[in-house]
């Protein structure tokens, strides 16, 4: 029993996200699917319903199946602690909101027949986000443009070549803001 007291909290943000996220798959499965449309998927519907809001933040949380959510979750725990600990809790959640909002009205805009979810953006944000963390402002930092080179290249090929369910769109967009939100937080070089 003592040896769990040693067990921390140690990335509330990352940590409550994957929770949550593992609740609303639950609760999906529980359902049939219907969580997943009334909550945790992103849609063209009517703005004037409270649920449309829910919808445009909470996409993020819903997930297909346990495959879909383990890969996003493996990802986001591995990259999402060392993130939390350098940009605090709260950039954390602001790098989340912000993704989640813009993927989710770029899927309402341009993509009136389907529906968006999972945490795939947001995951692609933290690995570019990681990829600019440790270098100080007034430098481009060698690894964000490998990571963004072959993350991008590999989007493109898949958005043209395959054809199936993911939004390649999703990750692109994901990747640029956690690459701007990350070299726009760098500290200043010192001289």
């Amino acid at each position: 029993m003592k040896h769990f007291k040693k067990i921390t909290y140690n990335a509330p943000v990352v940590l409550t996200f994957a929770l949550v996220s593992l609740g609303a798959l639950l609760l999906n499965m529980a359902t049939g699917g219907k969580t997943n449309g009334l909550l945790f998927s992103v849609y063209r519907s009517s703005a004037a319903t409270p649920m449309f809001y829910v919808r445009l933040f909470g996409h993020v949380l819903g997930h297909v199946n346990w495959a879909h959510y383990s890969s996003n979750m493996l990802l986001l725990l591995l990259t999402g602690p060392m993130l939390e600990e350098k940009y605090g809790s709260k950039g954390l959640l602001k790098v989340i909101l912000l993704t989640a909002l813009t993927t989710g009205l770029v899927q309402v805009a341009f993509f009136p027949n389907s529906a968006l979810l999972g945490a795939s953006g947001v995951v692609f944000a933290f690995i570019l986000l990681a990829s600019v963390t440790g270098t100080e402002k007034g430098s481009i930092p060698l690894t964000l443009l490998v990571v963004a080179a072959i993350y991008l290249g590999q989007q493109l090929y898949q958005g043209i070549a395959v054809q199936d369910n993911v939004s390649n769109l999703t990750h692109i967009i994901g990747g640029i803001l956690g690459g701007v939100y990350g070299m726009a937080l760098r500290p200043k070089k010192e001289t």
